[in-house]
């Protein structure tokens, strides 16, 4: 029977945020599609219930696996720094069924100009929400900026989607395949930097290990940034690399061509294989509470922080986003 229990750590990691494995586990927890089908009452409730536990007020009868579950729901669907509830859309939760969907789609239809247009529009209408909803909710974005970072990453998109295709019209049918992954590398390279233009140009705002602020940091911004775009591109890789191997192989097969209308529907439902394991592990590549040394900071902040601090706050701590 489950111990029922009057006081828990609610923000304590489940696992080892310090390890890989435990980052993936933590991961797999709340980027379960699953989630997606919990109503917002329950969601509502789990939020209350994290609430509670944070200030010590656990109600009577509730359980260890009560708790856990209330932080997997809360964790999968508000924002880890405003605690908003998040749209469905741009939850992580949410990026095996949205992912699956429009890369399968991209990877089918790739042959022709207005179909490479069309997906890569949608694709990056996703990324833009997608980004948008994971950014760290401190620096607020104006819809202008929105607006910019929407409009640079959808044409930068297309425009490499539309010229590699082009050029790539004599070139062996596996290298077209791999069209849609380049411009979806390229697009990230600027959408998540312009959509969170106000980390890099205002800086973030950085703690000490117990959480309290020390200032805002360009650089750790930049750290943040980075890692998010690396993790991105990864989560894409594995499908978009590998899966048009396995299409080129499998379409030389007889049966394949007798059923070339399932052949949209089949890649659209690997391509769910490759994420439901691609979006906890690219997730998991960095901590979510990223650091950076106090020397590599700008010499105000640094010269701020020893001031203050001395050497007893070696590191800062900062939410890099998803």
């Amino acid at each position: 029977m489950a111990a029922i229990i009057t006081r828990f750590n609610i923000d304590a990691p489940r696992w080892d945020q310090n390890t890989f494995i435990g980052r993936v586990k933590h991961f797999f927890n709340i980027t379960d599609p699953r989630t997606l089908l919990v109503s917002e009452r329950e969601l509502d409730s789990a939020k209350v219930l994290v609430e509670s536990c944070r200030v010590g007020t656990v109600p009577p009868g509730t359980t260890q696996e009560h708790l856990f579950y209330a932080k997997k729901l809360y964790d999968s669907a508000f924002h880890p720094d405003s605690g908003e509830k998040m749209n469905l859309i741009g939850r992580m939760s949410f990026q095996v069924p949205g992912g699956m969907a429009i890369t399968g789609f991209m990877l089918q239809f790739y042959r022709t100009v207005p179909a490479v247009v069309f997906w890569q529009w949608v694709n990056q209408s996703f990324n833009a929400i997608v980004n948008y909803t994971n950014r760290n909710a401190a620096s607020p974005i104006t819809v202008k900026q929105i607006g910019v970072a929407y409009f640079t990453a959808t044409s930068t998109a297309l425009a490499t989607a539309v010229g590699l295709n082009l050029y790539t019209k004599k070139a062996p049918s596996l290298v077209a395949r791999w069209v849609p992954f380049v411009a979806v590398a390229a697009a990230n390279c600027v959408n998540i930097p312009l959509m969170r233009q106000q980390e890099l140009i205002n800086g973030i705002t950085v703690t000490d290990e117990n959480d309290n602020p020390l200032g805002k940091s360009k650089k750790a911004a930049v750290k943040g940034i980075t890692q998010v775009v690396i993790s991105r591109i990864t989560m894409a890789a594995p499908g978009m690399i590998l899966l048009p191997i396995i299409m080129e192989r499998l379409e030389k097969y007889p049966f394949m061509k007798n059923i070339h209308f399932l052949h949209a529907p089949l890649q659209t439902v690997l391509v769910g294989g490759f994420l439901i394991f691609m979006v906890p592990v690219a997730c998991a590549l960095f901590p979510q509470r990223s650091s950076i040394a106090v020397s590599q900071l700008e010499p105000d902040l640094r010269e701020s922080i020893v001031a203050k601090y001395g050497d007893k706050v070696p590191y800062v701590y900062f939410n890099k986003g998803l």
